[in-house]
């Protein structure tokens, strides 16, 4: 069995100020403060001795490499990202940022979401991912719009009820 892995979809590159600034102190948190512990623990497992049957030595090499993973994928990720922190000049309008007000056609029932980026998705706060398939339907529709997303479940119509951004 191969390591190799297919390279994730590209996913797109926007995310709001305090998703950059979750992320920035993750990447900081991880390099600080988490990766020294696990090198200190580490080296205190490497030096008991014998390590093919050191579970403790096992344990932090995996938690090591898992940390530097996270790190590289921060660091390449903060890169390349734009922060957009100021709302669109057409407000009545759905786009990135905006929280959205939805009613079910079919069920009336109403549902808030708000636009974000990939990384900092929250389905407990109903922040969708851009790229999602409901943003994807629901971006430029405007207040009494109606529209149909195809979602993994089947086919659902909506209705937008409100957009509004934060300042």
């Amino acid at each position: 069995m191969s390591r190799w892995r297919p390279p994730a979809e590209k996913s797109t590159a926007l995310i709001t100020r305090e998703g950059h600034a979750r992320l920035k102190a993750e990447l900081d948190e991880l390099w600080r403060v988490k990766r020294p512990d696990v090198v200190k623990a580490l080296a205190a497992a490497a030096a008991e001795g014998d390590r093919s049957e050191n579970a403790e030595y096992t344990y932090r090499k995996k938690q090591l490499g898992e940390i530097d993973r996270r790190v590289r994928y921060l660091t390449k990720r903060l890169e390349s990202l734009r922060v957009v922190d100021a709302p669109p000049s057409d407000r009545g309008a759905v786009f990135f940022g905006a929280h959205v007000t939805l009613e079910n056609t079919a069920t009336g029932e109403m549902l808030l979401y708000r636009i974000v980026g990939p990384d900092e998705t929250d389905a407990g706060r109903g922040w969708i991912s851009i790229d999602s398939p409901l943003a994807r339907a629901m971006l430029k529709k405007r207040f009494d719009d109606e529209f149909d997303a195809v979602l993994p479940g089947g086919i659902a119509r909506y209705a937008i009820v409100e957009v509004r951004y934060s300042d």
